[in-house]
């Protein structure tokens, strides 16, 4: 019984499968790898899904959904024909009909899965997805970032070391990753993204210039008319990606309206749009430290990068031709699929190993000091987001009142300087003894690659306690769990106490002492260099400075014994 991999995306969605030698898409039971992510319900109250559900989209539009995968992790509700669903329920509907299309080819059960998401998609939209798969009959074994999975498609087969951007545009969500492969390892730097950004947006700037070049503007018209203008709008988009002009008609309250638009127009209406698109690019490149100019691969994947608006202001924006030859509506699958194979059998496939970022900012809520008072609900990072994991980090706080005699931690995910304005996740409380104010707590947060987030806060007598958050709630057995908790153990040495550091710091305090002049200014520099390194707690960066600082060291001490 194998893991099988599946792309969930906002308008389709498939499930691939590794035959021993190569990724396989599924057909469904029409004959097509992607089935459309929109679910019905016909006059009988039966449920339907995909293609048959699509169909019905125009003339049974208050029966129909589509685009709920933005929704996830929300209490939005969709009313089909007196029942109600959520976007877990919704999505669940699709998960089953991929399952059992796999289970049809392959002839076998297909519980296990490895399931795209999109990389900037929170822990309420992550334990969303894999509840819906529950209710779907799956065993999520992993979840993997969708610009990931694509990276995974593309770069299998290549050897070459190299950077990668992978710029996904999918129907309703937008995501932008840095990744390095090098010596047959494949990692993330930096994500980012917006999830509600996508190709159903690019529709809907027709729609809304129909409705006000039309003089409709203010007007309630009914869900017919409305899935019918955007089902003629969605196919005036198509038209302008190969002429100059297009056109559509449509009938309200015995009227014929038409519409026409230019393919120079449309680019205007685009604009914000395309621009919008600007930040989360720049913010990879920030965090991961990087130059367009040192980026070697761009590539495009997601249904709307086929949009020749999208692709050349790309191309513009990245000053480079992106990589296209793969194919956008398939790679996250493949890439999900190859996933399922490294996650089932190492040897069923070449040695690669895929390192992980931290998505979001995760930190608490505290209380600042200013120079006018304390400012309450401050948020307070601890990891910061594009930290590659597992990655364990600490960061004191001090009591605000004499004999204070409890803590509270809020735990909350986002990138809002006021905690309220991210996501919660998680709080804890711990007595402490009596004390002067200003007295230390420490707070460290250890998080792995299965979501698994360890909470740590410790009073200045050493009581401690503890608090385990899952992204992906019951995916780990009790076992499992501890099994990542003991592995994440090592991590919690702060890097200044590693013994490898120490043995560097020494060094340098002693070449410090041995050398003069320039020579000992240029050691001073490097000890303060390190140490600075260190306190960022950043195992990669640390180790990746160490090498360098060591051989700066060799270099300057076989000067100084020649």
């Amino acid at each position: 019984m194998g893991i099988i991999g599946i792309d969930l995306g906002t308008s389709n969605s498939l499930v691939s499968f590794w035959d021993g030698t190569t990724v396989q898409l599924i057909k469904n039971q029409f004959g097509q790898t992607l089935t459309p992510s929109v679910v019905g319900v016909d006059d009988n109250g039966d449920i339907l899904i995909g293609a048959i559900a699509k169909e019905r989209l125009i003339s049974h539009p208050q029966l129909t959904a589509a685009t709920f995968k933005r929704f996830m992790g929300t209490d939005k509700t969709y009313d089909l024909g007196g029942h109600s669903f959520t976007p877990i329920e919704l999505s669940s509907f699709i998960l089953r009909s991929l399952k059992e299309d796999a289970e049809t080819v392959l002839q076998q059960p297909c519980n296990d899965v490895v399931i795209s998401v999109p990389a900037y998609f929170n822990n309420a939209q992550r334990e969303a997805t894999i509840e819906a798969a529950k209710l779907a009959g799956l065993t999520v074994q992993n979840l993997i970032s969708e610009p990931t999975a694509a990276a995974i498609a593309y770069g299998f087969y290549k050897e070459a070391d190299q950077s990668i951007l992978v710029v996904d545009l999918g129907g309703g969500t937008f995501d932008v990753s840095l990744l390095e492969m090098f010596d047959g390892i494949m990692q993330v730097e930096a994500i980012s993204g917006d999830n509600h950004l996508g190709g159903e947006d690019f529709t809907q700037v027709i729609v809304r210039d129909c409705i006000s070049e039309l003089k409709l503007t203010g007007t309630v018209l009914p869900a017919i008319t409305q899935s019918v203008l955007y089902q003629k709008a969605e196919l005036l988009k198509h038209t302008l990606t190969t002429q100059l002009l297009g056109s559509f008609d449509f009938e309200w309250e015995d009227t014929t309206y038409s519409y026409q638009l230019s393919q120079e127009h449309y680019k205007e209406l685009c604009e914000p749009l395309l621009a919008k698109m600007r930040q989360p690019i720049g913010r990879v490149l920030n965090d991961g430290r990087i130059s367009i100019q040192e980026v070697d691969q761009v590539i495009l994947i997601g249904g709307a990068t086929k949009n020749p608006i999208v692709r050349n202001y790309f191309a513009r924006l990245l000053k480079t031709i992106p990589y296209t030859q793969i194919n956008p509506d398939e790679a996250v699958g493949r890439g999900a699929g190859l996933q399922a194979a490294l996650k089932q059998d190492r040897s069923m496939v070449s040695e690669m190993i895929l390192t992980d970022v931290c998505g979001h900012t995760l930190g608490v809520d505290s209380v600042n000091q200013t120079s006018t008072g304390y400012i309450d609900g401050v948020f307070s990072p601890i990891i910061e987001r594009n930290t590659t994991i597992p990655v364990s980090k600490m960061k004191t706080f001090y009591t605000l009142r004499d004999n204070q005699d409890h803590v509270h931690f809020a735990i909350y995910q986002g990138e809002n300087p006021m905690a309220k304005d991210n996501l919660k996740i998680g709080e804890l409380d711990i007595k402490i003894p009596p004390a002067p104010e200003n007295s230390p707590i420490d707070c460290r947060f250890t998080y792995d690659s299965n979501g698994l987030l360890e909470v740590l806060v410790t009073d200045q007598s050493g009581r401690s306690k503890q608090l385990i958050i899952e992204s992906s709630p019951g995916k780990l057995t009790q076992k499992q769990m501890q099994e990542s908790l003991a592995k994440l153990n090592a991590l919690k040495v702060h890097p200044r106490d590693r013994a490898e550091n120490r043995l560097l710091l020494a060094r340098l305090e002693r070449l410090y002492a041995e050398t003069t002049g320039a020579m000992r200014e240029q050691v001073q520099l490097l000890l303060f260099h390190f140490r600075d390194v260190l306190e960022k707690q950043e195992e990669i960066l640390t180790k990746r400075t160490a090498a360098e600082i060591t051989q700066q060291l060799d270099e300057l001490e076989k000067g100084l014994w020649l």
